[in-house]
């Protein structure tokens, strides 16, 4: 199907975190660095839209220098911001080591109870690309290695879209996870833009036919999946090349264990540098999930999960949903007869799939609709919203792995 063509957002708000946080080594963060480090200085490093980066430079015991990676975030929502990150990167780390900095630490300052931080491995990177074949066959070799401590989709904590925390309830079948993920995005998506009727007519409809008709086949008819670790934001803004190595590096993880192929999905618009290119690559390594004819609209289908997710980070800025209305158009128009009229025309018994609730869940949309009843003053006005995540289940402040 068709691509749209979209220009990069604008994004003309300050940074929420202060920079005074990167200025001194908080004694927090310094007590997680390696015994004996003596702190050189710490600059800035890296850009991002809602936390502060940085380099801390230091000296080991040994003499010998060596720099750590700082991100820091604030409030409640950076607080889920970093354990995510830190619980995500830990678990691709612990399968891929040569493709992902070594998590150290997530925690909150000592000097201000509202601030938190990522500590990991700093890794020196080239401002190029992945290497096409290296990378896409590291990140295949790490879907291959992973699968579900649960055998469900999911993940253990919970992990953020930019600001917005994503669905990762443990969940049995893949169309009921996905399913349960984008209305969570489209639901997010009208608090951030607004109600319209035609966003509203066009999700319905790709939750009750484009859905079902996409992934039921995924599982049923002696076909399956199974949940794969996923970096969960592969693009090129989180990705590059180690200087010392020339191995690919990934980062900014936001994991779920969900169906490989959704990995793909932020390769599929053409603003994005890394493309198709890296998608034949990577299906070069991983073979595709039958029925095989149906990749590309999955990819689209996948892809408008992460749209929808883009637009309700930029209130205001349109372009994202009206990309997302004309993939809707095309996919809800092809698949008007759903799963139902596929199954029958290839002779298929005709599968129900029931949502059916698992017990032991954390968080789901019901419970984030409360949370985050209204993103856009967290992310337009800089200060505290009236919504907090609190309630989400964080994990205690992590250690060395």
């Amino acid at each position: 199907m068709a691509i749209t063509v979209d220009p990069e957002p604008v994004w003309d708000q300050p940074i929420d975190v202060p920079e005074k946080w990167i200025e001194t080594v908080d004694d927090k963060v310094a007590a997680r660095l390696p015994q004996g480090s003596q702190i050189k200085g710490i600059v800035p490093y890296g850009a991002s839209y809602w936390t502060r980066t940085a380099e801390i430079q230091t000296e080991q015991a040994d003499g010998t220098p060596e720099s750590f990676f700082l991100k820091v975030t604030q409030k409640d929502v950076g607080k889920a911001m970093v354990s995510g990150e830190f619980e995500s990167m830990k678990a691709l780390h612990s399968i891929s080591p040569d493709l992902t900095p070594e998590p150290i630490a997530w925690g909150t300052f000592a000097q201000a109870d509202h601030v938190h931080f990522f500590l990991c491995e700093f890794v020196d990177m080239t401002d190029d690309l992945p290497d096409v074949e290296a990378s896409m066959k590291m990140l295949a070799e790490l879907h291959a290695k992973s699968s579900s401590p649960s055998g469900l989709y999911g993940f253990h904590v919970p992990t953020l879209q930019g600001t917005v925390p994503q669905f990762t309830d443990w969940t049995e079948s893949w169309e009921e996870f996905f399913a349960k993920s984008i209305q969570l995005v489209f639901e997010n998506e009208e608090r951030s833009q607004g109600a319209d009727e035609e966003v509203q007519y066009l999700c319905k409809e790709t939750l009750s036919k484009v859905v079902p008709r996409l992934l039921r086949p995924l599982e049923t008819g002696g076909r399956r999946i199974q949940p794969r670790l996923i970096h969960g934001d592969i693009w090129d803004g989180n990705t590059s090349t180690d200087v010392a190595t020339s191995l690919p590096v990934i980062y900014d993880a936001t994991c779920i264990y969900a169906h490989n192929e959704l990995e793909l999905a932020p390769l599929r618009p053409v603003r994005h540098r890394m493309g198709k290119q890296y998608v034949k690559a990577y299906f070069r390594n991983f073979p595709i999930s039958p029925p095989e004819e149906d990749q590309d609209d999955r990819n689209a289908l996948y892809c408008l999960r992460w749209d929808m997710n883009c637009s309700t980070l930029y209130p205001g800025n349109l372009r994202y949903r009206k990309i997302c209305v004309e993939v809707m158009k095309t996919l809800t128009e092809k698949y008007a007869d759903g799963y139902e009229g596929w199954a029958r025309a290839r002779g298929e018994a005709v599968v129900s799939r029931a949502p059916r609730r698992l017990t032991g869940r954390r968080m789901g949309p019901r419970d984030l609709k409360k949370v985050l009843p209204d993103p856009r003053p967290n992310l337009t006005q800089g200060g505290e919203s009236q919504h907090s995540i609190a309630c989400i289940q964080l994990v205690g402040e992590g250690g060395s792995m």
